[in-house]
């Protein structure tokens, strides 16, 4: 099944809503929410209603989020691709094939990476 493209807005509010949950601030909110949560426990008396709300509200928080932060690091992931892969094709020295690395099989980039490992233990044994 193709992939379609999400919408403009859909990037943009991904973009911005992962920014905003990823502040400091998010993170005290949600510790604020969670310490009022429990100090009305005796309140309520822990009850089956008092436990749901909290299990109710961080499931469907937690769902939503995981979306947007997919989303959103998708598009980093691409972008950064990207930018490597203008690094590969403008430097004179390196391989053209290493562009677009991420259309390989795993087990193409399994042996590319031992292709690596052993240039890396040579350069070691040259320098030692």
């Amino acid at each position: 099944m193709p992939r379609q493209e999400a919408p403009m807005s859909f990037r943009k509010f991904a973009a911005k809503a992962a920014e905003i949950v990823g502040s400091s601030q998010s993170f005290f909110f949600a510790l604020v929410m969670i310490l009022a949560w429990a100090a009305l426990g005796p309140t309520y008396g822990w009850s089956e209603g008092h436990q749901l709300f909290i299990n109710t509200i961080t499931t469907i928080v937690t769902f939503l989020i995981v979306f947007l932060i997919q989303n959103t690091q998708n598009r980093d992931t691409k972008a950064l691709h990207l930018k490597i892969d203008e690094l590969l094709k403008a430097t004179g020295g390196a391989r053209n094939a290493m562009i677009d690395l991420d259309r390989l099989s795993d087990e193409q980039l399994r042996g590319l990476e031992a292709e690596f490992k052993r240039l890396c233990a040579d350069d070691s044994d040259k320098t030692a």
